[in-house]
């Protein structure tokens, strides 16, 4: 009678399926690119170290895609991303690149790929990182899988990207110290907060700092309209008023309206308040980091299950997958409720 075959060893041929890319791949790259956000460094250092316990070799890409296509590679250990955790901004550096957005450019940085013997690439980053993370797959058929990192919260396919919560906190911090000094001079405050051409931000902190009113992108508002809150406001002797604006609001530049609301109030001490990167910068939240590490670790799973080309997100807490295209060019919706919630909370 032949000789049976333990158990252990009869694979099915899903399992081989599963177990062939894992083998395949040897070597994982790990870049930031586009704006930094708070929380990178704790996403590569996942990265980094989840690649470690599958037995597989980080190689860290410095300055993003201008790096890949210089060569600024460097073999990355679990050891190589202490104390990064609570850090802000991205240890890895990043830079915008447009020698990239050509495809001489694209075939220098593979060619630089290919000399490192990467296998796989995971980028870090928002719209512009991810178109450039899908045409690497789409010419050259590079593994790539995509981490949201903007605090724009932009990107289709996940509930929030990575910085998106710091830079909120951030902005909730410095509105409430904006207030002290408003409420101690009757003052109108403009503060004008980031998000591109999204809402994001200056709705989410409109709700949690009381503001009178908020300017988004997304709501063609009017000047009488602003002018009739303002002029509600003083009418029910509130102390302090703060107005918060959207860069890219269709009301145009901060700087502008109040002018228009000064001309229309000139007995109110009306000031002006640019954020700016102040934004971005400091320590990641505990949310952020949280985030962070489980899209990080997601994200090499899934390279060394074969997934490639899609956005590694997170969806009423569970992680998914979407392809870096739709990631891309769908929009994300605004939750316009918060904006009835906190109109109503202005009164």
């Amino acid at each position: 009678m032949d000789e049976q075959i333990p158990s252990a060893f009869v694979f099915s041929n899903r399992t081989i399926g599963l177990i062939l890319p894992i083998l395949k791949m040897k070597r994982l790259g790990v870049l930031t690119s586009g704006g930094d956000a708070p929380g990178m460094n704790a996403a590569i250092r996942a990265v980094v170290r989840t690649a470690a316990f599958h037995g597989k070799q980080a190689v860290g890409i410095r300055k993003g895609f201008q790096g890949l296509i210089d060569g600024e590679c460097m073999e990355l250990n679990a050891r190589s991303v202490r104390n990064i955790l609570n850090q802000g901004g991205t240890f890895l550096k990043s830079a915008r690149c447009a020698q990239f957005r050509n495809a001489e450019g694209r075939k220098k940085a593979f060619q630089q790929i290919e000399k490192a013997e990467i296998d796989a690439l995971v980028v870090i980053g928002g719209n512009g990182s991810f178109t450039g993370a899908h045409l690497l797959h789409k010419e050259f058929g590079l593994p790539v899988i995509g981490i949201p990192g903007t605090i724009d919260n932009d990107l289709f396919g996940t509930d929030y990207t990575l910085g998106y919560d710091s830079a909120t906190n951030v902005v909730v911090e410095c509105i409430d110290k904006i207030r002290d000094t408003a409420s101690s001079h009757n003052r109108l405050f403009f503060v004008e907060v980031m998000g591109r051409d999204t809402g994001f931000i200056a709705l989410r902190t409109a709700v949690a700092t009381g503001a009178l009113d908020v300017v988004l992108p997304e709501k063609n508002s009017s000047m009488d309209e602003l002018i009739s809150e303002v002029e509600k406001s003083f009418a029910n002797r509130k102390t302090s008023n703060i107005i918060i604006t959207a860069e890219g609001n269709h009301l145009g530049n901060t700087y502008d309206i109040s002018k228009k609301i000064v001309e229309r109030f000139p007995h109110i001490d009306t000031k002006v308040t640019i954020l700016g990167h102040l934004q971005r910068g400091g320590a990641p939240s505990c949310m952020d980091r949280i985030l962070a590490s489980k899209l990080g670790v997601s994200a090499v799973e899934a390279v060394l299950e074969g997934k490639s080309d899609v956005m590694c997100g997170v969806e009423n807490q569970d992680v998914t997958f979407t392809p870096l295209e739709k990631a891309i060019s769908q929009k994300v919706e605004l939750n316009m409720d918060l904006l009835r919630i906190s109109r109503i909370l202005a009164t």
